[in-house]
């Protein structure tokens, strides 16, 4: 009878955005010492964050919880320009942990609003990322959740039209309602270039492909995150069984009843050794082999903010073992 097994997805877990993030802490901690306040969580991993919090970085929701002066960092999710207003006029010393890829969505709002556009934002409403880039231009973004039915919508214009995206959505999703989009507003535009970032389209398209072989999913990550959720949505929508879990106490072993193929993969806010510990786990409950078929291969590179360029340094996938060490 065939071992019982674990099968790896790839790509899984930290994408560069949330390594450049992560550094960017580390880095300013080394660099000008505590105290070091990051606003919200830097990235939506609990284990993550936690960590950070141990080595005496201070996580705060509200500006007017820093003292004035002091050095701040924007999380990887980015900010709308209300906030960076009130910072500045707290003199508070700023370093932007934005992933470049939520600033190119930020760039493009900004651009088709001076252009008249109006802008259908695809995103859930309660997301930092989505309420930072509301903030770039709220007199001619609507936020369009991906639940909401697209006949409620109402613009001036509809022959000047553009749809814009949360970046960690869901594929599917995003495809059916830019589809019901296109049939009641057939002028409306799309981005340049699809703002869905190559990491959540990478790990949904691994769990599609793990589907086809595990019995049940697990995906390590918080439930805060946007990217991982969905990718529970992705296998789901494959017909297998999927649960987001945090840590390994989060498996419950009624789940692994009559499972015989276990698939293993993680959001990009979830560190590698998370899913190593739960490879572990599963090892112990009688789960010997482990299985990573390889997939696609990751090599954006992101700068770093200039405060921290001295010398110029770069962070990217490859150089994950690093960001592991938190």
């Amino acid at each position: 009878m065939e071992r019982k097994k674990v099968i790896l997805a790839s790509p899984r877990g930290f994408c560069a955005g949330v390594v450049r993030a992560i550094t960017i802490v580390n880095l300013a901690l080394e660099t000008f010492g505590p105290p070091i306040y990051v606003r919200r969580e830097i990235v939506h991993n609990k284990y993550v964050v936690n960590e950070l919090r141990r080595k005496g970085i201070i996580f705060f929701n509200e500006l007017d919880e820093v003292p004035s002066g002091c050095r701040v960092i924007f999380s990887a999710h980015g900010v709308s320009p209300e906030i960076r207003l009130s910072a500045a006029q707290r003199q508070l010393k700023v370093i932007d942990a934005t992933c470049p890829l939520v600033t190119k969505v930020h760039r493009e709002a900004v651009n088709y609003a001076r252009m008249g556009y109006s802008i259908i934002l695809i995103g859930h409403s309660d997301h930092d990322e989505v309420i930072g880039t509301l903030g770039e231009a709220p007199h001619a973004i609507t936020v369009l959740d991906p639940e909401c039915d697209v006949s409620t919508l109402d613009v001036p214009d509809p022959s000047k039209m553009i749809y814009l995206t949360q970046t960690t959505l869901s594929l599917n999703d995003t495809r059916s309602i830019v589809e019901k989009l296109r049939m009641k507003y057939p002028l409306i535009k799309g981005p340049a270039s699809e703002d869905i970032c190559y990491a959540t389209q990478n790990r949904q398209g691994a769990v599609l492909k793990l589907a086809q072989s595990a019995d049940l999913i697990l995906v390590v990550g918080s439930a805060n995150s946007s990217n991982s959720r969905r990718l529970v949505e992705v296998a789901q929508s494959a017909g297998t069984t999927a649960y987001l879990i945090d840590d390994i106490e989060d498996i419950q072993i009624s789940w692994l009843r009559n499972v015989h193929n276990v698939g293993l993969t993680a959001g990009a806010s979830a560190p590698e050794s998370l899913v190593q510990k739960v490879v572990h786990y599963l090892n112990q409950l009688g789960y010997p082999e482990v299985i990573d078929p390889g997939g696609t291969e990751e090599n954006v590179q992101f700068s770093l903010p200039l405060e921290l360029t001295m010398p110029e340094r770069k962070f990217s996938d490859s150089s994950l073992k690093s960001a592991e060490s938190l």
